[in-house]
């Protein structure tokens, strides 16, 4: 049992600490560049999390589509949650109502167990988050954020727009692996 853990917590780790080798070479050479110890430790969890994830749930199906509808779902959750954090997806990244934006990736995670990874359920549970990301939305411009923030209207439906359709090239790729399973 250890050999099979082993690889499964060492490919993340060693990727998480290549990627995070980028920014710290590039704030050698550079001041835009300037992460704080806490940017790394957050970035090496999300990243590591992430890949260990994809290797756990990945790590008994040998179906390139499944494997791949798992990555893009993965790194779409990934990159809500970078962009969330880094810079906000309305506003700035202290808005408050940018927390909302964790209430997808919840979907995600709570989905993925009740379904327990089956490409029906995994469908299912990326048109329910795109449905959420779509609902933060609607709030955000009904109750006037895009004046009181400094977000357009405009840039506040293209950033949801964006991860609304990620999740919804998500499901599309979870429902063809399910056809082509046979509805697992």
């Amino acid at each position: 049992m250890e050999r099979k853990i082993l690889p499964s917590i060492a490919y993340p780790a060693v990727g998480t600490i290549l990627l995070l080798m980028i920014p710290l070479i590039a704030m050698q050479f550079t001041n835009e560049v300037a992460w704080t110890l806490s940017d790394f430790v957050i970035a090496g969890t999300l990243l590591f999390g992430t890949g260990l994830t994809y290797t756990l749930v990945t790590r008994t199906s040998g179906e390139m589509m499944y494997r791949i509808a798992i990555g893009f779902a993965l790194f779409t959750g990934l990159f809500l949650v970078w962009v969330n954090m880094a810079v906000g997806i309305i506003g700035s990244e202290n808005n408050d109502i940018n927390l909302l934006y964790f209430l997808v990736i919840f979907t995600g995670i709570c989905g993925g167990f009740i379904s327990k990874f089956k490409p029906q359920g995994m469908m299912l549970t990326m048109f329910a988050m795109a449905v959420m990301q779509a609902v933060i939305a609607v709030i955000a411009l009904t109750i006037g954020m895009a004046d009181a923030t400094g977000s357009s209207i405009f840039e506040i439906i293209t950033v949801n727009g964006f991860f609304i359709t990620l999740f919804v090239v998500a499901a599309s790729l979870f429902r063809y692996t399910g056809q082509a399973r046979g509805k697992s």
